[in-house]
């Protein structure tokens, strides 16, 4: 089990996007809400984190220790609204 410290996480349908589309590529994972910054947790013990970078970065949710320029920051922000959008409706 491995905790990583993620940027722009804010609810449940943040959690449900995050979850959706990371374990079909590292297995069971869990989000904790409850502390800032927000952690996922994977239980795959081989993980490929630069992978997980790329893969994050791609739904809005940087890891807390990525060096960002502020158009990066914005436009990280922008993709995790419509990741947590899209999290939101696919948990009803």
């Amino acid at each position: 089990m491995k905790k990583f410290k993620v940027l722009n996480v804010k609810c449940n349908g943040c959690a449900t996007t995050l979850k959706s589309k990371l374990e079909p590529l590292f297995g069971k994972i869990d989000v904790d809400l409850e502390v800032m910054p927000r952690e996922i947790i994977i239980y795959q013990d081989n993980i490929d984190i630069n992978k997980l970078r790329v893969e994050l970065k791609k739904l809005g949710y940087p890891m807390a220790d990525e060096k960002m320029n502020l158009f990066e920051e914005v436009g990280s922000k922008a993709k995790s609204f419509v990741s947590c959008a899209i999290g939101k409706v696919n948990s009803k």
